[in-house]
């Protein structure tokens, strides 16, 4: 049986939920594939899964930079010819510090719909050869409760809190349900994923109460090992809907 691949982005630091979804995709069977802008954090990383007994690799991919994603496709294509599975991970310095619209840095807002919505566009159209040749092929975009201010008027304390991260996960959004439209006809289905509130960065000192990032991990690899008849288009934390 041919072995299933996946591919995530963003999966650079020990402690984040890339790398969690790595690890738990890996422990499922998977050949992992850990990609970041920068080759020499992520490999370590997938050195450590094959310390462990599984199969992982690292990739340098850089979602503003369409050579690099062109030659991912080309190493995925020799490599293994197919891929089950693209985790949209990787994501822009989140702007908590500022609290609304009229504040909002545009070089930032830029700079986040780059790496969150246009990368990972960008990326779909550039391996979809490789996940229409996979038997059932899963995209998890990772999102954030941050869009649902402008999605659902949640308050989270602010007239916008963190606008240029909560617009760029807005639109990423959109973008699943559109994919999803785009690919009805196809067995890939493209679904969003909440990882919730999540200790992904220790050495700050401000994420006491934020769960593990095994914990959020979960509902991202639920949505990456979907059956045939699973959902599609959606935006669900933890295996449920939450729009």
């Amino acid at each position: 049986m041919t072995m299933k691949i996946a591919l995530i982005t963003g999966t650079s630091r020990p402690a984040g939920i890339g790398f969690a979804v790595a690890r738990q995709l890996a422990e499922q069977g998977y050949h992992v594939i850990l990609t970041a802008r920068d080759l020499a954090r992520a490999e370590p990383l997938a050195a450590q899964l094959r310390a462990a007994g599984h199969a992982a690799t690292a990739l340098r991919l850089d979602l503003v930079d369409a050579t690099s994603m062109a030659a991912a496709a080309e190493y995925l294509t020799r490599s293994f010819g197919h891929l089950d599975v693209l985790v949209n991970n990787a994501s822009d310095v989140v702007d908590f510090a500022t609290l609304s619209a009229l504040d909002a840095d545009l070089d930032a807002v830029r700079s986040a719909l780059d790496i969150d919505v246009l990368g990972p566009w960008k990326l779909v159209q550039t391996l979809l050869p490789l996940l229409t040749a996979a038997p059932a092929a899963r995209i998890v975009n990772v999102s954030s409760v941050s869009a649902l201010q402008i999605a659902t008027g949640l308050d989270l304390g602010a007239e916008l809190r963190a606008p240029a991260h909560s617009f760029a996960k807005h639109a990423l959004n959109v973008l699943t349900a559109v994919l999803a439209r785009a690919l009805k006809d196809t067995r890939i289905l493209v679904n969003a994923v909440d990882p919730g509130e999540t200790a992904t960065h220790p050495e700050r000192g401000d994420e006491d109460e934020a769960r593990p990032a095994a914990d959020s991990a979960r509902g991202i690899v639920w949505a990456a090992t979907l059956p045939h008849d699973g959902p599609t288009g959606g935006l669900f934390r933890d295996g449920r809907p939450l729009i």
